[in-house]
Formats: structure tokens, sequence, C-alpha cells
């Protein structure tokens, strides 16, 4: 048993009671590689997803918090490994593709940092999933974290919603590039936020995020 599986078998159950977990459509994680795109309010995030999943997880962390001892000892174990966000990242590309290719899942936040309190429809959106998904060639699967005022926190109840699979053939590239690494992020968030707000993902009917999860 590797020392991830001994800890997720000892801390999900603890993490599902602490931040009430609850599950929608984990049927739709697929069993090979796949990137697994989120919003993002808070650090627990990267558990409370691991938990619902029931698999591993591995995110990309910035490399600047591997520099804290203690904070790189917790997000190793966790399954982290870092990638310079200032540029195209060849070694983290390479990783995450091997990774994809063995079957794993690639968490990321598609919003680039927190947003805890602010509606995610309104919050500025990253294009490295698209680049990730480009250079890997692989699919995408939308998955949206409720919560009461969109702040995660003890004993508050945190829905994870797992929608359906994006297939890479439909994340519209041509040639891949900066414009289409941000188109394909901002549709691959609008079908995220969908998965909470249905018909308004972009909040053009002004639903405010003060209507999520109690």
């Amino acid at each position: 048993m590797s020392f991830y599986s001994a800890m997720y078998k000892l801390f999900a159950p603890l993490v599902r009671a602490l931040y009430r977990v609850e599950t929608v459509g984990r049927e739709n994680i697929p069993e090979g590689g796949v990137i697994l795109a989120s919003n993002h309010t808070a650090f627990s995030d990267v558990l409370i997803i691991s938990a619902a999943a029931n698999r591993q997880v591995r995110y990309m962390a910035k490399k600047e918090l591997f520099k804290i001892p203690l904070l790189k000892q917790l997000i190793t174990a966790l399954g982290a490994y870092p990638v310079d966000r200032g540029g195209a990242d060849v070694g983290s590309i390479k990783r995450t593709i091997t990774m994809l290719e063995s079957g794993e899942i690639i968490g990321i936040f598609p919003q680039g940092h927190r947003h805890g309190g602010k509606d995610p429809r309104t919050t500025e959106v990253k294009g490295g999933v698209g680049m990730i998904a480009y250079h890997t060639k692989s699919p995408v699967l939308p998955v949206f974290i409720s919560n009461k005022g969109m702040r995660t926190g003890i004993l508050r109840k945190n829905t994870v919603t797992f929608g359906t699979v994006i297939p890479f053939e439909a994340l519209g590239f041509d040639k891949g590039g900066v414009k289409e690494y941000q188109t394909c992020a901002e549709t691959v968030f609008s079908e995220i936020c969908a998965l909470h707000y249905g018909d308004d993902p972009h909040g053009e009917n002004g639903t405010s995020s003060e209507n999520s999860e109690q």
C-alpha cells in the first residue's frame, strides 16, 4: 500500500465528516486519465475533491510552495508536483502527459487561485487548463464545489458535482496558442459553472452566490 493510499484510508472519512461532503455524479469519473477542472474557494478544495472522488487526484502547484519545507512535505504527500507559472514548463507538461497516459487524474483550477466568498462567474479565468489539455490531448472533467456564500469551512455542507467528460475533440483546438488556450479555459469554466447555476453559467440573470448550499 502506498503512503497516499494509507493516508487516504485514514483521512478521507474525516474530511467527508468535517466538511459534510456530498457527492453528485461520481459515476462520471472515467477509469483512464483525465484532467479534472474545478472552481476554487479554499485550500481545502483539494482534500474535499479527493475525498469525493474516491481516487487520488494529482495537482499542479506553483513551484514557490515547494520552497517552504513543511508545506512541501504536506503537498507532496497529497500528490502535488511543482509547475512554473511564469511560462510553458516543459518538464511539468511531460510529467503530466506521463501521468495521464498511466491513467491518473490531474486536478487544475482554471481560476488560478482561490476566490473565497466570490461568485465564480465574476472571476478571471487563466488559460492553463487549455494549455495542458492541448499538449496532453486529454479530455476534461468539469467539477463544481458548492457551499454557502462560496466559503468553505469546517461543518459547512460542501456538495461536489462531477459533470460529463468533455472529449479532447470537443475543446475547439486548431493549432494551439495563447488565444485558443484561453478560449478553451473559458469554455471549460462555463461548463463548470453550469453544473451549479444551470442555464445561467455567466451570471447574466443576476443570480447571486448567496443561493449556494447551506
